[in-house]
């Protein structure tokens, strides 16, 4: 006994040793568990009750018989022991058996001859009653598990079961092990189906019919080699006379193998498996559809006889039920149980890690916000309310100081203050992203303020035209200037602050325009902040420079007539930009109004008018008479009307993908050419991809093929200029139209879900729980973003394989072709390997 105790606890000394060495004592290795345990009591006779414990095992795992090895002194993997707690209501009869017979192979790993099962093990303990009254029985079971690189060695199962009565007609089992209606009555129901719709299109849905197959067991696929094995699952639907099929029922991909039952290779499904039939609705009126499912299933020792299950499914819902007297707990299903965290997604450890080095600088927005608002402060300086001043303000400080270095300091501080200010204006918003990292997404996604920034933007160019000025309360920029003559450093701050509020009449639109930019941005409120600071910057530094260099201000142009022409033109620019809001909320709300058509063409028209209006041929209220046009002016004004030709070849057919030639340069700024009435198209440049991941999932299930997860947005500008720029490379294209399925999941899409499907989800942000609500599909994807792929930017690309395993690690806004494509490859190839 003492040897037998030695040897086991040797034996899992081995085990430990072997496990360390291949490395899954890791702590930080993933949780496997390839076995489930189920335990049944069943009345043999009036005297003997069967205690059975089966274990489930996972494909490639094995559990170790009785006795590992039939050499008695072999030191090997732990054996199986099924014990029972000693009690007085009965007593064991002789020792535990095995229900099926095992494997015997020889194992490297152990250099020896051992015993084990696959698939399915079966291990029975005979008890004898000391009377016929119910009673229960307790117990634990100790095993090991192994697969080909490594060993686990579980806690000990515990499990309590329930002995009927002699002469009750249910035997009792495990009630935490198997379901009511096999306990109860003693029929199998191994196939639990579930039924919904989801709406692909206007009029057009898929109804899906989803299979829950018990471990062990497989259900037959609709196309079977032969007749003369088992029967096939065959699909009848009845449609009403306005609901159209659209061809059969499809179903995933099956796996092909020998089944002992038949002696013959057959086609079936195993886990969990979903058939979709697609319908066309001829009216406005979403019907109910009923359909029957005619099936068998088998495992590896017995089939069960061919059984119908009725469904009824209401499309415009998406809600189905099922009517099968085996699912005693068929009720109404749900579709809207959207699995947000993917079991198979864990963004630090992707099946293939740093494949390929993707040199993604998210700091290079930064720098373009900056140099943006920079550039946007130079031409603030050169409209009507801010270039007369720097003459003003720079004599101010160098003939208002003791000496030339005071005056200096007092303008470098002054030009600093002004930086500041417009530093300290983005301070708000990062509050916001304190709040909810999401918000200045959902900000500028916002339908109303999309709308309400088209109006200001209206509003900001016929300011600019002349018709009328916008200005803060008078009373507000004179208690400023009353503030600014306390001298000191006070004196110069409010003097900052005072130019600020009087030159808001032409530096609000530019502001309004970056502000809005920005929010338009990924990356939240540093965004905001970059192009604030490049604002100021651009404000301050020429009162420091005319300061240290007074001789400079006399090569200044004197104040005109062309003050006011750079104000026009900025006044058609933001009548341009206007559109751009006005077509993010038309995109995200699906209006349908502001096509790629009437925008560029619009465009044209804008633009066509700046045109004119340089060459003299439009005034406006303030402009001053044009005797003759200058150099500068012509060279401005041919460059408009290139630009003008430009947007026109926006119009010219592009064969390749049956619709307009993209522009490069409005990438973001226009709606995608597929957003259009003469060629519409759902995917960028004719892709065939899914807007759905639940379909896109089960699309790449049928065909066999990696899914590649594009997490996008109507608003969103990187987005559009990876589908122009990267994705039109004829290589990546030929990849993702042949090699991927693609699902691009828009963030902002305000559409809303069925009130049935709407619900709060709960996820952890660096361990702060928070809720969201979702009402919209939009909700769903960025929920879906944050909780699976730890992200809540966009563009935002992963790669999974079929069964929803992350392939390689997730990547964001890419620009160089050559990264991107050695990025898809490094997915295929790990697909291809997995």
């Amino acid at each position: 006994m003492n040897f037998t105790i030695m040897q086991r606890y040797y034996s899992l000394f081995i085990a430990l040793v072997f496990s360390t060495v291949l490395g899954i004592s890791n702590s930080s290795a993933q949780i496997v568990d390839p076995v489930q345990w189920k335990f049944t009591a069943s009345n043999v006779n009036d005297e003997e009750v069967d205690i059975t414990a089966t274990a489930s095992i996972e494909s490639k795992w094995h559990v170790y018989a009785l006795k590992v090895s039939n050499d008695p002194n072999a030191i090997g993997p732990i054996p199986t022991e099924l014990k029972l707690t000693a009690a007085s209501t009965y007593t064991k009869s002789g020792g535990t058996k095995e229900g099926l017979k095992y494997i015997t192979h020889f194992d490297p790993n152990f250099e020896m001859d051992l015993n084990y099962f696959e698939n399915k093990a079966v291990f029975i303990q005979r008890i004898k009653r000391k009377s016929p009254a119910a009673f229960e029985v307790a117990g634990v079971l100790e095993y090991m598990a192994c697969d080909e690189s490594k060993c686990i060695f579980p806690d000990p199962v515990k499990f309590t079961v329930k002995i009927a009565e002699v002469g009750a007609k249910e035997e009792v089992v495990d009630e935490a092990s198997t379901t009511a209606s096999e306990a109860t009555s003693g029929i199998l129901a191994p196939v639990k189906w579930s039924v919904n719709s989801v709406k692909v299109e206007e009029g057009v849905y898929d109804i899906i019919f989803t299979a829950n197959i018990d471990q062990n067991w497989h259900l037959y696929s609709q196309f079977l080699p032969s007749n003369e094995g088992p029967v096939a699952t065959t699909f009848k639907i009845e449609a009403p006379a306005n609901v159209q099929l659209v061809e059969g029922v499809k179903e995933g991909t099956p796996t092909k193998k020998y089944d002992p039952n038949f002696m013959m290779d057959v086609n079936f499904f195993s886990g969990k498996t979903s058939f979709t039939q697609r319908v066309k609705v001829t009216d406005n009126k979403a019907s109910e559809v009923k359909a029957s499912v005619n099936f068998m299933v088998c495992d590896d020792e017995k089939c069960l006889p061919p059984t119908d299950v009725n469904f009824k499914v209401n499309l415009a819902t998406g809600l189905g039920e099922v009517i099968d007297p085996l699912q005693t707990n068929a009720a109404t299903t749900t579709p809207g149980k959207f699995q947000y965290k993917l079991d198979g997604v864990d963004v630090s450890e992707p099946l293939v890690k740093d494949c390929v080095e993707i040199v993604a600088a998210p700091d290079a927005s930064l720098w373009e916000l900056f140099i943006l608002g920079f550039l946007g402060g130079l031409v603030a300086l050169l409209t009507p309310c801010v270039f007369p001043m720097i003459p003003l303000t720079v004599s101010f400080f160098t003939k208002g100081s003791e000496n030339k270095r005071q005056g200096i300091i007092r303008a470098v501080t002054y030009g600093l203050f002004i930086f500041g200010i417009y530093l300290l204006l983005s301070l708000p918003f990062h509050l916001f992203d304190q709040i909810d990292e999401n918000i200045l997404n959902n900000i500028s996604t916002n339908v109303p303020l999309n709308v309400a920034f088209f109006i200001i933007f209206v509003v900001f160019a016929i300011s600019f035209f002349g018709y009328f000025e916008i200005t803060l309360p008078s009373g507000f920029a004179n208690k400023m200037d009353n503030a600014s003559n306390v001298g000191g450093l006070i004196g110069t701050f409010f003097m900052a602050v005072t130019l600020a509020i009087v030159s808001f009449s032409c530096t609000g639109p530019i502001l309004g325009s970056l502000l809005a930019g920005s929010l338009a941005k990924d990356g939240g409120a540093i965004q905001l902040t970059a192009g604030m600071g490049g604002f100021g910057l651009a404000l301050g530094i020429p009162f420091a420079i005319f300061a240290a260099f007074p001789g400079m201000l006399k090569s200044l142009p004197k104040s005109g007539g062309w003050l006011n022409s750079v104000k026009v033109v900025l006044g058609f620019l933001e009548l341009a930009l206007a559109l751009k809001f006005l077509s993010q909320a038309d995109l995200v709300d699906h209006w349908g109004i502001l096509k790629y058509e009437l925008f560029v063409g619009l465009w044209v028209v804008i633009f066509a008018l700046m045109a004119l209006y340089i060459f003299g041929k439009i005034k406006f209220p303030h402009d001053s008479p044009l005797k003759k046009l200058s150099i500068f002016r012509i060279g401005f004004g041919v460059l408009v009307i290139s630009w003008v030709i430009y947007l026109a070849s926006g119009f010219r057919y592009d064969e390749r993908y049956n619709t307009y030639h993209s522009l490069t340069l409005l990438s973001g700024l226009a709606p995608p050419v597929g957003y259009s009435w003469m060629y519409p198209k759902d995917c960028p440049h004719n892709l065939d991809c899914e807007h759905d991941y639940q379909l896109a999932i089960e699309r790449a299930q049928r065909e066999n093929k990696p899914l590649f997860v594009d997490f996008t947005g109507y608003a969103c500008v990187n987005c559009r200029k990876m589908e122009e720029h990267v994705w039109i490379d004829p290589t990546i294209l030929a990849k993702l139209s042949e090699e991927f399925i693609v699902v691009s999941l828009y963030v902002d899409d305000r559409k809303e879900l069925p009130a049935e499907l709407q619900e709060t989800y709960t996820y952890e942000v660096n361990g702060v729980k928070k809720t969201k609500e979702i009402k919209t599909y939009g909700d769903r994807w960025a929920a879906f973003q944050i909780a699976s792929f730890n992200s809540n930017a966009q563009p935002l690309y992963a790669i999974l394989s079929p069964d929803g395993k992350l392939l390689n690690t997730p990547v964001g806004y890419t620009p160089a072709i050559a990264e991107y494509d050695a990025w898809l490859q490094c997915g295929l190839d790990a697909f291809k390997n997995k």
